[in-house]
């Protein structure tokens, strides 16, 4: 597996709402680990092409893999970008269509997130039991320790890291429930608490934990 050069990973997966250097515009970077039990069994990473965004190149990918089908496998991606409107559809219907892998998805930053669009796209993920969360210290941590070319050298987080991520995560949960108001028109109450039930329950999990069993 090919790995990131240090200086993409910190300006692509940097949590900061903008940057100064003139590296030009950030793109998405996705980086995945597919895992049955403990053993990581296919991993690496995939970047936006001009006619194929980084989830469709991972879907793809993941579809070619001959995987047995009666094993309970798990994905979880590290993104730099929340998928677009588009992408979350995709997912879900892959999900949709492969009942055996689960998938969590943890975003460094939110992909204009002020758009409708995409924060339907979002509720779409959470509705479908693919959790997005927001990407903190032990996330930036792992992403450094396995796909990126480190040579050995010790995550370094930077200035504010935390203070960004928090404020991801409360966009994040303002997103939610606003969608827990939308959903009264078309589901239960009960659906409705699920839903709220699943937010509460993946925030609470460590790194060692990442993937609910659904």
């Amino acid at each position: 597996m090919s790995l990131l050069p240090e200086e993409i990973f910190y300006y692509q997966f940097g949590n900061q709402p903008q940057v100064r250097e003139p590296k030009g515009r950030r793109k998405t970077y996705l980086c995945y680990k597919l895992k049955l039990l403990d053993e990581t069994l296919d991993q690496g990473y995939f970047k936006n092409k001009k006619k194929s965004h980084a989830e469709i190149c991972f879907i793809d990918k993941i579809c070619s893999l001959d995987l047995d089908q009666t094993q309970r496998y798990k994905i979880i991606c590290y993104v730099t970008w929340s998928p677009c409107a588009h992408c979350a559809e995709k997912l879900v219907a892959f999900i949709d269509d492969h009942p055996y892998l689960s998938l969590q998805v943890f975003t460094s930053r939110l992909y204009v997130h002020w758009l409708w669009v995409n924060q339907r796209g979002l509720r779409r993920l959470w509705k479908s039991n693919i959790p997005v969360l927001a990407m903190t210290e032990p996330e930036f941590t792992d992403c450094w320790k396995n796909f990126v070319d480190n040579q050995e050298r010790p995550f370094q987080p930077w200035e504010k890291l935390k203070q960004y991520s928090d404020k991801v995560k409360r966009r994040l949960q303002k997103i939610l429930k606003i969608n827990t108001i939308d959903l009264f028109s078309e589901q239960s109450s009960e659906e409705i608490r699920d839903l709220n039930n699943l937010v509460d329950a993946v925030r609470n999990l460590n790194l060692d934990a990442h993937l609910p069993h659904y």
